[in-house]
């Protein structure tokens, strides 16, 4: 029988998305994720991919078993099948496949997606209560609509780059795929708005989704600044414009990010220094006069800092009730006892039943715990499993598919 999600053996309970079906035809990271996240609810999600397969399939570190790190990340809980979108064969079964879905994600350029036949109008005119995600680089309108997009693109394009580094440095990559991954978040919010809006008979939605849009959004107060004061965000280093101090300082032994957020904090943040003399210093009375002095205050600190390690200063800081957080190594994170308590590391079995460590759900519902306990598929793993169970084909159906490459 297909895995529909319920009473998942990890849990007692019923999963919120038990018996949802989802197409997810998206490639390298923010669709998938998407996905991913649908699956660890309890949907059935089934990821169609090309006979080569996802390009993520191939992109970074491999696991010892021979499945990059990149896939894995966001592929976890799903059953891969492979359809050559452009035979015709394939294209019998993926409109098989959409009758069926309660959800189609895809991420292919907009005159693409028409070309395949998974665009919203062609999907829906299949089937009509459908909820259709489309995920783009630059969003579905504009002159830009048909331009790949990919995160690091989207950084620069974006703007997001430019406040990312050193003053007068060279542009600097954020060190994580953070558009990607956000825009993840998006379509998923966009779907569960969807399914939602289903319960009280608004069935079916285009929800659409895109690098751009997610990044432009992430802007936030940077991109106010300009449109309402008038000042264009500059690159801030490990601090912050408006804070001062608020970044990154060098002990003994490594770095630590402590600030003073409010007047009482800075007077905390003296104490735990043992510089209490700067609080009486009028360049210093509030954050306007120590934003003003920065150029002055921050190697004061340094030097202080320089003076002890790590572990003594956030000792003193914290023991006087003041924000402060060492710099950990993603080692450090990843084995901290406070992610770990959390649910952060979570693990799944792979087909060959090693057990694999991966990333946790970013929420929990207190109905239910875990995500899916199945790892990111082989390619192709389950397509003979889904063409039977879900399209009730026989054997010698999906041999004839095979044979004419259609899967």
């Amino acid at each position: 029988m297909a895995f529909d999600g319920a009473d998942r053996p990890d849990t007692g309970a019923s999963l919120p998305l038990a018996g949802v079906s989802v197409l997810d035809l998206s490639r390298v990271l923010a669709g998938p994720y998407c996905g991913q996240l649908l699956a660890d609810l309890g949907a059935d999600v089934i990821k169609v991919e090309s006979p080569q397969g996802d390009e993520n399939r191939g992109w970074g570190t491999q696991t010892p078993d021979g499945m990059t790190c990149n896939f894995a990340s966001v592929n976890r809980g799903k059953r891969s099948i492979t359809l050559n979108l452009k035979s015709e064969s394939a294209q019998a079964v993926l409109v098989g496949l959409v009758k069926r879905a309660d959800i189609v994600l895809q991420s292919f350029l907009p005159d693409t997606a028409r070309k395949l036949g998974v665009d919203y109008e062609t999907v829906k005119s299949i089937n009509p209560e459908v909820i259709h995600c489309s995920i783009s680089g630059y969003g579905e309108k504009g002159p830009l609509a048909n331009k790949p997009g990919y995160d690091l693109m989207m950084q620069a394009f974006s703007g997001m780059m430019s406040t990312t580094g050193y003053e007068g440095g060279l542009p600097v990559r954020i060190g994580v795929s953070v558009i990607d991954m956000s825009t993840g978040l998006t379509a998923f919010s966009g779907i569960m708005t969807a399914l939602y809006a289903g319960r009280h008979g608004k069935k079916g939605a285009s929800v659409r989704v895109s690098l751009l849009e997610t990044a432009v959004s992430l802007l936030g107060y940077h991109a106010v600044t300009w449109l309402e004061g008038g000042v264009m965000p500059r690159r801030e280093g490990s601090g912050v414009l408006h804070l001062a101090p608020y970044q990154a300082f060098l002990c003994q032994d490594g770095y630590l990010l402590a600030g003073a957020t409010n007047e009482l904090a800075w007077q905390r943040f003296c104490r735990a220094l043992g510089c209490d003399d700067m609080t009486q210093d009028p360049r210093f009375k509030d954050n306007n006069e120590r934003v003003v002095h920065r150029a002055v205050l921050i190697p004061l600190l340094e030097e202080r800092f320089r003076q002890d390690t790590v572990a003594a200063w956030v000792g003193r800081f914290e023991k006087n009730g003041v924000a402060v957080s060492p710099l950990l190594a993603m080692n450090e994170v990843v084995e901290h006892p406070q992610v770990i308590a959390n649910d952060m590391v979570v693990s799944a079995q792979t087909a060959e039943g090693r057990a694999v460590r991966l990333l946790g759900m970013p929420f929990k519902l207190s109905a239910y715990s875990g995500t899916s306990p199945l790892a990111a598929p082989r390619l192709g793993q389950n397509t003979s499993e889904v063409l039977r169970d879900c399209l009730g084909l026989k054997p010698a159906d999906i041999e004839r598919l095979q044979q004419e490459g259609a899967i």
